[in-house]
């Protein structure tokens, strides 16, 4: 038992932290809050360094300390402490400021739990805990939109989350356990593999927002405060993606998992950027990009198992896409929600408008940035499990995304002026952090390649 919370020292330090945090909030100390959150998460990924090149389970094989557990927390931690800095701006001297600190906290432990899930259990722990604090945080304006969309987003993670549950219950009836690793002995039952499986997809597919289960991010993320919206983009997305992967490490290969995964890669890539191109709201059409670049993850899940590439391209392309995602929803924080804010950002603000081209540039997978590295690690990955054509597909998206992300460089550098919003001190420090992460991961890829 010992062992075991060593190992976990670094989730239970995470817990500590939004009780912290919240215990702050309730002494009414907001700014206490703040800092003893960034505080705590700053020491539980110092604390996590230490376990970096682990590859162990705890509590009976329940939950692993692997390669993908470990980086979830160096990418996920740091990320909420930069979502965190963006808060500040949206909630300060609000009556529960700190409780959003605190919800942010429990919802990113949720993240971390469904990254280390050896046990479908975990799988529901983790997608509820997300789910309860992400809820709250959309509704946190307490106006019309941001209530509609966490309606939206309560009753279809509530659907899709009951499907995954109904789901895992044939996992345990056809194995008798409920650990992850025992799923190969159930090879002489594909076709209870296969309904656990698509119901684990309907699961963490909507909470990663895979198409088709992605209809709630659009408008969650345009009645969130951008804070919350740039989170949403990011952490509870990459923990689910991480929860999937470490469910197909497990699964037979004759029941043609891989196929679904090429299958929702395409829809999600295609549709996103389809969808992002006809978008006015710069808001929305980050929400259809993030939907877009979920599809990309699924080019190194499908070889994970396969291809020794498979792990370390899903771990580049995370860090990668938090670094770049966040920017880019700061600099929509600083300049407003509409294509139209974005005219002459690029004269009049130099330096916003040079960080933006640089965040949109890894998006679409320019080199040498971050994104670029982190897209052709798994095109490299798909390609090395014969899924070459599937690779060509997400190239041939690559180009397409060039055009959507262009909707919002070319009025930066049109003549006008930029609508005048007032920027805050750590939208500065999120915008400059996350442009200083995207040019070292593409220039020091190699240290994420594990």
């Amino acid at each position: 038992m010992g062992r075991d919370l060593a190992l976990l020292a670094p989730e239970i330090a995470v817990l500590l932290t939004a009780v912290g945090a919240l215990i702050a909030e309730m002494l009414r100390r907001p700014r206490i809050s703040l800092v003893v959150a960034v505080i705590g998460l700053v020491v539980a990924t110092g604390m996590t360094l230490r376990l970096v090149g682990t590859d162990t389970t705890i509590f009976g094989g329940s939950f692993r300390i692997d390669t993908l557990s470990i980086w979830a927390k160096l990418i996920l931690l740091p990320a909420t402490v930069l979502s965190m800095l963006l808060a500040r701006a949206d909630v300060r001297g609000s009556a529960r400021e700190g409780t959003v600190y605190s919800l942010l906290i429990f919802s990113t432990l949720g993240a971390l739990v469904l990254a280390g899930a050896g046990d479908t259990m975990f799988l529901v722990l983790g997608t509820l805990l997300t789910g309860l604090a992400t809820f709250a945080l959309v509704a946190y304006p307490d106006t019309d939109p941001a209530t509609e969309a966490a309606m939206k987003f309560f009753v279809f993670a509530s659907v899709t989350t009951a499907i995954m549950i109904f789901g895992l219950s044939y996992w345990f009836g056809a194995s008798g356990s409920t650990l992850i690793a025992d799923l190969p002995g159930m090879d002489t039952m594909p076709l209870a593999v296969i309904l656990g499986f698509v119901a684990v997809v309907v699961g963490l597919g909507y909470k990663a927002s895979l198409v088709p289960f992605h209809f709630w991010a659009p408008d969650a993320y345009e009645g969130a405060p951008l804070s919350i919206a740039a989170y949403l983009s990011v952490v509870p997305k990459i923990g689910a993606l991480f929860a999937l992967t470490q469910v197909v490490r497990y699964l037979p290969p004759e029941t043609g998992w891989t196929a679904v995964m090429a299958g929702l890669a395409v829809l999600s890539m295609t549709y996103g950027y389809l969808a992002a191109l006809v978008q006015d709201n710069v808001i929305r059409l980050l929400a259809y990009s993030s939907i877009a670049q979920s599809g990309y993850f699924l080019l190194g899940i499908l070889a994970v198992g396969s291809s020794e590439l498979a792990l370390p391209s899903i771990i580049l392309f995370a860090a990668a896409y938090a670094a770049m995602n966040l920017g880019a929803f700061a600099i929509a924080a600083t300049t407003g929600r509409t294509l139209n804010d974005f005219d002459g950002l690029g004269r009049t603000r130099p330096m916003l408008g040079i960080a933006m081209v640089i965040f949109l540039l890894s998006l679409v997978g320019i080199p040498p940035l971050a994104g670029f590295v982190g897209k052709f690690m798994l095109f490299a990955a798909a390609i090395d499990v014969q899924f070459t054509w599937l690779a060509v597909v997400a190239i041939i998206n690559s180009v397409l995304s060039l055009a959507v992300y262009l909707r919002i460089i070319v009025p930066m550098y049109r003549s006008g002026e930029s609508a005048s919003v007032a920027t805050d001190p750590w939208h500065g420090v999120v915008v400059i952090t996350a442009f200083a992460a995207t040019l070292i991961i593409g220039l020091a890829a190699q240290f994420f390649l594990v």
